[in-house]
């Protein structure tokens, strides 16, 4: 584990560990998020899947990013960042450039994005190298993907057969052209998933607002696991072994940025899942605790760069969990 403060691993870092150790690949976007507050203009590297495999690596666990990048001065900058962090990344041809978000916050808050073309018509190609890092991994999580684009679909089916899958749907609203097919394309792939993730902004997006009705519509659809976030309700967790649930960890300090915490949860808990099976419900517990415990050491800070919360004093609780 990385410690708070940590960058997390760079290249050349850990390569007997990244030869010798189970490996996950991500697949979904990369983008520059161009923040427009009263303190003025700044840019961050971001993006849900890159922010997924970003936090991954941080953690431990070697991580190739598939995406879309392109060879303008704001893929220069995404390549900059994975190489720092040590994240393979696998680009996928951006024939209308890297992808931006503009983001902006209402009176409490939340943020607003809206994305440029090369975010709306994001894609995914499957070609030999994508295809030989999935066939390697542990685990291949997706988040953030064009569902409501039936090839694109397609082609991950195609491309992640055999593959253990976990999933995040994260629908934006700016990114989204046809509701009613996002939720068929996302539905197409959860049978059988290791875990799905939703939150209750999908739920609200896609369905009717009932967190609860998702999770088990999901575990309906073949889900092996369903994992629930509602913000600063916390989260539950439903596998075959039953339902565990867990508050938000209060931590010390003030809550900055709640933009990185549904992607912090995901690769907390896709990290928990590298080499092993949960079964019992104690082992599902534990690794929903430890999310929970990233998910709020990495909202006392801006953006989506995922924290460790041992620096808060989690680790004791940690251990008197174990």
């Amino acid at each position: 584990m990385c410690a708070e403060g940590d960058s997390g691993a760079v290249p050349g870092q850990n390569v007997r560990m990244q030869e010798t150790s189970p490996s996950v690949v991500v697949i979904g976007d990369a983008l520059i998020d161009e923040i427009r507050d009263g303190t003025g203009v700044r840019e961050l590297v971001g993006g849900a899947a890159l922010n997924v495999a970003v936090g991954l690596r941080r953690l431990g666990v070697p991580t190739t990013l598939i995406a879309m990048v392109a060879g303008d001065e704001a893929g220069e900058r995404i390549r900059e960042h994975l190489a720092e962090h040590g994240v393979v990344l696998v680009a996928s041809a951006a024939p209308h450039g890297s992808s931006r978000a503009i983001v902006t916050r209402t009176a409490d808050g939340e943020p607003i994005y809206v994305f440029n073309t090369a975010a709306q018509r994001r894609s995914i190609r499957y070609g030999e190298e994508a295809r030989a890092a999935i066939a390697k991994a542990d685990l291949t999580v997706i988040s953030c993907f064009p569902f409501d684009v039936r090839r694109e679909v397609d082609a991950a089916i195609e491309a992640l057969a055999g593959a253990r899958v976990a999933i995040d749907p994260n629908p934006r609203a700016g990114m989204l052209s046809d509701r009613a097919e996002f939720v068929r394309g996302f539905e197409r792939v959860v049978s059988d998933a290791a875990i799905v993730k939703v939150g209750a902004d999908d739920a609200a997006l896609l369905y009717d607002g009932d967190l609860d009705a998702l999770r088990e519509r999901l575990r309906g659809l073949g889900a092996r696991a369903v994992l629930a976030t509602a913000g600063r309700d916390g989260a539950v967790l439903e596998t075959d072994s039953g339902v565990v649930s867990a508050p938000i960890t209060d931590l010390p300090g003030s809550i900055v940025d709640t933009v990185g915490a549904g992607d912090a949860t995901l690769a907390a808990v896709a990290e928990g899942l590298i080499g092993t099976r949960p079964e019992a419900p104690e082992e599902w517990r534990r690794l929903l605790d430890r999310a929970m415990d990233v998910a709020a050491a990495t909202c006392r800070a801006e953006g989506g760069l995922l924290r460790t919360p041992e620096s808060f004093g989690v680790a004791k609780r940690q251990a008197e969990n174990s």
